[in-house]
């Protein structure tokens, strides 16, 4: 299996095949179980869908580095439509931001302004803005811009982050970011990391989910657990129901796509879910690392992409 996410997590970097896959009709019907379509129009109604599931959502417009500031700025545009949009059509909704579609990468200024007018959107409409994060080489900056974002008295509430149970560093950093009154999403990670920073082994990334879902569950604050993995589920429930934690005060969070019945399993259970809703021509390298995750995903398409 560490095989086969090596390869994945490579190919979602390989420019030719991310070319032929966006760009054909056999590409965008592939990615159709993951992605919930190419326009605004797509995710809002999947996310309507959901909301009559009983289901939470948060909506990533897909992409990731952006190579000029125009294109930022473009990316962030889609942003704040989905936010007027969200308000508009009262769906249950918030929004999902990676920082390098902010130009990170190009200045990290830039990025942190943009993530300032997401926010100050966000809180002016009721809503909130969870800010991705991506490989460790910006889990530094990426912190540092989201608690200076909720530093702002106006803003305090209406930014969050994810963090990644894989990376050793992840217990300091959630320990500062719950004092500082920062929501966050756990998840394991998808990114392909080095032994320097990040377990290498699954079990010890697992102890680590828990030992972490742990601290946020006896959080004051409102946070979610990103998973699809049912050994970490059942040890979050445990946990919340041996400590009188009520399950309104969290969510789980799954990706749209993965685990369906498992989502409407939570429901019926009454517990909070969220569903991760991307769309947007620019699906492969998002795509790819679903894929990477999961190999049982790859059998998943196998079987179903010529049926009817």
């Amino acid at each position: 299996m560490p095989i086969l996410r090596s390869a994945f997590i490579a190919l979602s970097k390989n420019s030719t095949l991310r070319s032929f896959c966006e760009n054909t009709r056999f590409g965008r019907r592939m990615s159709s179980r993951f992605v919930a379509g190419m326009e605004i129009d797509d995710a809002l109604r999947v996310a309507e869908a959901l909301n009559h599931q009983g289901m939470l959502v948060t909506l990533d417009s897909l992409g990731e580095s952006v190579s000029t500031e125009a294109e930022a700025q473009k990316a962030a545009a889609i942003y704040h439509e989905l936010l007027d949009w969200i308000d508009a059509r009262k769906l249950k909704a918030n929004i999902s931001v990676k920082l390098t579609q902010m130009g990170l990468e190009l200045s990290p200024q830039l990025a942190e302004s943009i993530a300032e007018s997401l926010a100050e959107r966000a809180q002016a409409k009721g809503n909130f803005v969870r800010i991705d994060m991506e490989d460790s080489s910006l889990t530094q900056v990426t912190l540092e811009i989201v608690r200076r974002v909720n530093a702002r008295p106006e803003l305090r509430g209406s930014v969050g982050i994810v963090i990644q149970s894989y990376l050793y560093r992840s217990q300091d950093d959630i320990e500062q970011l719950v004092a500082e009154g920062i929501r966050v999403r756990l998840c394991k990670g998808a990114y392909k990391e080095h032994a320097g920073v990040a377990f290498p082994g699954k079990a010890d990334v697992d102890k680590n989910y828990i030992r972490l879902s742990q601290i946020l569950l006896e959080s004051p604050l409102y946070h979610g657990l990103a998973t699809h993995d049912e050994a970490m589920i059942a040890a979050a429930k445990t946990f919340a129901k041996e400590h009188g934690i009520e399950p309104g005060r969290f969510e789980f969070q799954m990706l749209y796509g993965v685990r369906r019945d498992l989502q409407r399993r939570l429901v019926q259970e009454g517990y909070n879910v969220r569903v991760y809703v991307p769309f947007g021509t620019e699906w492969y390298p998002y795509f790819m690392r679903r894929l990477a995750e999961r190999p049982a995903n790859v059998l998943f398409l196998a079987k179903n992409f010529f049926r009817a």
